[in-house]
């Protein structure tokens, strides 16, 4: 960042840390045991859709991914649009299998990540 960011208060994101995804099945064990929260089974990648080829073979890759998954364990993946241009990707699964769910929600971040889509995505 240079002094021309910081005098006019610009500040640089911050890089997404995909593997804090990984400490979520152990905290829905404390919230649960703590509070009686238990997981909802549901979980979106959302992301700005960007035109082009290198995007439409990305997303792709990451439908045929989870497509593959939801075959072998009968949980299909939704593709959603909004009304603000956002694409997400949404992950059903049993609430007890919140590691798999996580599973997921990890490889299509590691996906738009890896092929050069990184800041414009997030995990919910």
């Amino acid at each position: 960042m240079g002094l021309l960011d910081i005098l006019l208060g610009r500040t640089k994101p911050v890089a997404p840390d995909l593997d804090r995804l990984f400490a979520l099945p152990s905290a829905a064990i404390t919230l649960e045991a703590a509070a009686g929260f238990t997981p909802a089974g549901v979980g979106a990648v959302c992301f700005a859709t960007v035109e082009g080829a290198a995007f439409e073979q990305t997303h792709r890759e990451i439908q045929e991914l989870l497509d593959a998954d939801a075959d072998r364990s009968g949980n299909p993946v939704e593709l959603t649009q909004d009304g603000y241009g956002y694409s997400w990707l949404i992950s059903r699964r049993p609430p007890e299998q919140l590691p798999e769910l996580v599973n997921d929600l990890h490889a299509v971040n590691t996906s738009l990540e890896a092929n050069g889509f990184g800041p414009s995505c997030c995990a919910h």
